[in-house]
């Protein structure tokens, strides 16, 4: 595949801050991406590596990133990364699409990874209904599961909910929800938001906040508590206008970041100090 222009530099940010999600892995090509995931090739083929990535995400104010796992190899994979590159963190889990894999013995090496000290999350699990590639009682099983691996373990829960919001919150109620539980790429709307932060749930905005049809979410960040408030790429999916259709990256946090900033009315650096806060409130002293 021809390499791809990459997304220009934002501003740099004047306050420190990081990205709570995203696929390293994906970025530098340690998983093979399929012709049916075009945003995973473009990003593979422009040959970043992890050392780039950091870097360019330095450069702009983003010092901390969290890699998430979505199978045993990128669980894996995450944990040898943050093993070995300073500011790198890990989350272990399956995805709830491949929630057909989470036998007993693949949950019990999640469990075994999740006791990493340079692991921070159990995460990305969940439910997505919006795809059949799972059976939704294997996702409930794996979802339930992971929940006790967190609470085991003592590590933040994060939740992919994609089309599922009602059923997610319900097993969290049923189950008993971990200390600390972070809604990734927050999709919900304000009514939702209400209730995970009466709950304490983190709520997490990625790129579509700042899409011009996804005032919702914005109205979720005006519900959304700054002290439950997290930000992300989930990189290399959903870039923030004005780059929408290329690879994103942890350095294009800026464009999220100042939409939050701006809905919420509170000064970027101000935000950028709040978020960070959260993050070691949510994963653990860095």
């Amino acid at each position: 595949m021809t390499p791809v222009q990459p997304p220009t530099r934002p501003v740099p940010l004047a306050a420190e801050v990081f990205d709570s999600h995203c696929h390293l892995d994906i970025m530098v090509g340690n998983r093979q991406a399929s012709s049916g995931d075009p945003v995973a090739l473009a990003a593979q083929a422009a040959t970043a590596t992890v050392e780039d990535i950091l870097r360019d995400a330095r450069e702009v104010g983003v010092t901390r990133l969290l890699t998430i796992g979505y199978d045993l190899a990128s669980s894996r994979w995450g944990v040898d990364a943050a093993t070995h590159h300073r500011d790198i963190y890990a989350g272990v889990a399956i995805h709830p699409n491949e929630a057909h894999a989470a036998t007993p013995e693949v949950l019990a090496e999640i469990e075994e990874l999740a006791r990493d000290p340079q692991v921070r999350a159990v995460g990305e699990t969940g439910l997505d209904y919006f795809r059949d590639w799972a059976a939704k009682e294997d996702q409930h099983a794996s979802f339930r599961a992971h929940i006790e691996i967190a609470k085991r373990t003592g590590k933040a829960l994060v939740i992919h909910d994609r089309d599922a919001h009602d059923d997610v919150l319900k097993v969290l109620a049923d189950e008993g929800a971990p200390d600390v539980v972070v809604f990734h790429s927050y999709s919900g709307d304000a009514a939702m938001a209400e209730q995970c932060a009466e709950a304490g749930y983190f709520m997490s905005f990625s790129g579509p906040v700042t899409y011009k049809n996804a005032g919702y979410l914005r109205e979720a960040a005006k519900v959304a508590p700054v002290e439950l408030l997290l930000v992300e790429t989930d990189a290399p999916y959903l870039p923030p206008v004005p780059h929408r259709g290329k690879p994103n990256a942890p350095y294009l946090i800026p464009l999220t970041l100042r939409c939050l900033a701006e809905v919420k009315g509170l000064d970027p650096d101000d935000l950028c100090r709040a978020i960070s806060a959260n993050g070691e409130t949510a994963f653990g002293a860095w």
